[in-house]
């Protein structure tokens, strides 16, 4: 005789934040530890929208006790999968965040209004859950979390940082200075020129146009899901005599202590040029003036000569996971 399942699968727009305050303390630890995250402005942003109970996704509910969840957000014809986590008690974390996975690819692509489900799991490790994304036919990019340590200036904590410049390098068109609110639209014009064509382009469907950029600028700028934008570790190569960019560099504070790039890219006519290093090392030079001990990001393992600068520049490999994509129309759709 079949044992009943300890758990239950609710909706998740049942629970307040309140009710799940406890699972998001143990996930936030696990980010703290893990990644040098401070998980707390995610979590608080996570627990507005969950008090307005509209949030799509599902809880494990064990003996009357929220163990884990999942949820998503909807951009247009396209899901983003936010988050799956859960706190093993009498069924195994990994047990409950299948079952939570499931219930939630089963539910998005029955959707007829979703066309595209992108998922970046980063606390998850390369591998996790790859059988159930892989019954689902979504196809995987490996994706790699660096971290660089940094040295900090002693008795320089709040310097005001400025832009160095390489001479020998930098086109004479084109000056380096921090990254100022009225960059926008610029950077929206240039992210997917830097883009097109390229494999990332494949992994976050904002880089195909303007109008994506755009919502992906807001995201990390404004938005804590990513840390807390930093102005003044955030550089921009810009046209002497225009508005338009060609070079940006984004960096947002994950922790007291941690910097993280949310974004680097070059329009292609100044590719191989040493841009990318420039715009990086000032990043490192902000920030050590400023007492933070380390930079994190972010890159597709494919990405091989973005990748080789990186470790040239003393990045380290602290942790690897998996960037994944299903398309309706199939699976390299665009």
């Amino acid at each position: 005789m079949a044992t009943a399942p300890n758990y239950e699968v609710l909706d998740l727009r049942h629970f307040s934040a309140a009710s799940l305050r406890e699972l998001l303390e143990i996930e936030g630890r696990i980010w703290n530890q893990r990644l040098s995250w401070d998980y707390r402005p995610s979590a608080n942003l996570l627990s507005q929208y969950l008090d307005t109970r509209v949030l799509p996704g599902f809880v494990t509910v064990e003996g009357g006790k929220p163990t884990g969840y999942t949820f998503c957000v909807y951009e247009g014809v396209k899901a983003v999968i936010g988050g799956v986590f859960a706190a093993g008690t009498r069924t195994p974390a990994a047990v409950q965040e299948a079952i939570l996975l499931r219930h939630m690819l089963e539910m998005l692509q029955n959707s007829p209004d979703v066309d595209r489900i992108e998922s970046q799991l980063l606390l998850h490790p390369h591998g996790a859950l790859n059988a159930i994304f892989a019954e689902a036919e979504f196809i995987a990019y490996p994706r790699l979390f660096l971290e660089q340590k940094l040295d900090p200036t002693p008795g320089q904590k709040h310097a005001a940082p400025t832009a160095i410049e390489n001479p020998s390098i930098m086109p004479s068109e084109l000056k380096l200075r921090l990254w100022t609110p009225e960059d926008y639209a610029a950077a929206a014009r240039l992210i997917p020129a830097a883009y097109q064509g390229h494999l990332d382009s494949q992994i976050n469907d904002q880089y195909h146009n303007e109008a994506g950029a755009r919502r992906f600028l807001h995201n990390i700028v404004r938005f804590p899901g990513c840390g807390v934008f930093d102005s003044t570790s955030s550089f921009v190569l810009a046209h002497q005599h225009s508005n338009e960019l060609a070079g940006i560099v984004l960096c947002s504070r994950v922790r007291e202590d941690v910097g993280h790039i949310t974004q680097i890219c070059i329009h292609p006519a100044y590719w191989r040029r040493g841009l990318g290093k420039l715009l990086l090392e000032n990043v490192s030079r902000a920030l050590e003036g400023t007492g933070l001990r380390s930079l994190t990001l972010t890159v597709t393992k494919e990405n091989r000569n973005a990748v080789q600068l990186y470790f040239s520049l003393g990045f380290k490999l602290r942790h690897t996971f998996d960037a994944r994509v299903w398309n309706r129309q199939g699976l390299h759709a665009i």
